[in-house]
């Protein structure tokens, strides 16, 4: 079981940057891939970035390859989002999510958190 909380999110400006984080429990974080999903209203949900259990690899939508990296420190049982160049249609909830391999599909997942909210205003 691995339970996970996301902060970090909150109002910025277009063009600004935010980090997000998400705080796994479960000595078996480091052996789950992590992804990054996202949700705006009315929306479904959206794939952002994924990231291998071992960091080794990563993998993005086209749309925030250039303006986000996803990271993780699995010492400290953390996965990031940094976020660059903000726009507004970033805005949504945005979700980090545990599974057995890294993929864009939300269904590989196992486990989600609740979400954080990020809001770009202009």
């Amino acid at each position: 079981q691995v339970q996970l909380v996301e902060s970090g999110g909150g109002l910025v400006q277009a063009g600004g940057s935010l980090r997000l984080s998400c705080a796994a429990s479960g000595r078996t974080f480091s052996s789950y891939s992590m992804g990054w999903f996202r949700q705006a209203p009315g929306k479904e949900r959206e794939f952002v970035a994924t990231i291998r259990w071992s960091g080794s690899r990563t993998y993005y939508a086209d749309s925030m390859k250039a303006r986000f990296t996803i990271s993780r420190d699995n010492a400290k049982n953390t996965v990031y989002l940094q976020m660059n160049s903000l726009k507004r249609e970033d805005t949504a909830v945005y979700y980090c999510a545990a599974g057995r391999i890294a993929t864009m599909d939300p269904n590989d997942y196992d486990y989600w958190g609740q979400g954080t909210q990020v809001t770009v205003s202009s």
